[in-house]
């Protein structure tokens, strides 16, 4: 990693739009290089070291919560509907003990969300992970599959499946509580030897939120047109999409990581650290 350059990961959904809508549009500076990917890819990049700030799944912040900082007031989260964190099914949610379900293997917060919606019902379905992107990325005795992103939006899984169940209002149905599907973090490390930096990119990002609300309408009509999907659809989303991190929201987080840790899905508690400015 060049020092004078940050290399800074970017999710490549639709979801993280209004928050790089400015450093898309005229505000990255040329000491921060983004690097795009989906968000596993950028989990074991920041992991390896190969990029020092970056959105991760909010899973991949608990399993590593000793070498990350959470980056304050960002984040990607849903109060209820979120429409692109989706397990479509053949069965109902209480039907699918001893079942096979398929988890996504891009994002870690939606296979630990799946397996506490079963461990909470005292279910032990059939876990596998793959590639979930369209309908012949599934085996023929697929009983349910953990879709996220905009292939959650775009693909037909109804011709598949009987059911679909959006994450976020199963979620909210049973907490009552926001669900945080992603963060931005910073290496620990990186942040103890670049403050400055870190607090420059911060600003950034914040200033080019403010932007994307701003041009929400773009946002959305190039969204629309990115997946060939109708704009009102797109509208709907992101009037469903929150890109803050509150107090009810770290409390969604942290009840999440602690359900995960009495499960025993997560081996440790979850330290929630953020970066703080000095």
């Amino acid at each position: 990693m060049k020092d004078s350059t940050l290399l800074m990961g970017k999710i490549d959904y639709i979801n993280a739009s209004p928050v790089y809508y400015g450093l898309d549009n005229g505000l990255l500076p040329d000491w921060i290089e983004m690097v795009p990917s989906p968000p596993a890819v950028l989990n074991g990049m920041i992991q390896d070291g190969k990029i020092a700030m970056s959105p991760v799944s909010s899973a991949f912040y608990g399993m590593n919560h000793r070498d990350l900082l959470i980056l304050p007031d960002l984040s990607i989260s849903s109060q209820g509907e979120v429409m692109s964190v989706v397990l479509m099914s053949n069965y109902t949610l209480d039907e699918l003990h001893g079942r096979k379900i398929m988890l996504t293997r891009e994002s870690a917060t939606s296979a630990c969300l799946v397996k506490l919606i079963m461990a909470q019902k005292q279910m032990v379905p059939v876990y596998n992970t793959g590639k979930l992107k369209c309908l012949e990325d599934i085996p023929g005795d697929v009983d349910a599959a953990m879709i996220i992103g905009d292939a959650a939006m775009t693909q037909p899984w109804e011709s598949r499946f009987k059911y679909r169940f959006d994450l976020g209002m199963v979620w909210h149905g049973a907490t009552g509580l926001p669900f945080v599907y992603a963060l931005w973090v910073v290496q620990k490390k990186y942040a103890q030897q670049h403050p400055d930096a870190v607090i420059a990119a911060l600003e950034l990002f914040y200033q080019s939120r403010t932007m994307g609300y701003d041009h929400i309408k773009q946002v959305i009509r190039q969204g629309a047109q990115k997946l060939n999907l109708e704009e009102a659809y797109v509208e709907r989303y992101f009037k469903g999409l929150i890109c803050d991190l509150d107090a009810p929201k770290i409390e969604g987080l942290t009840y999440f990581f602690d359900s995960l840790h009495r499960h025993g899905i997560f081996p440790e508690k979850v330290d929630v650290q953020f970066f703080e400015p000095q």
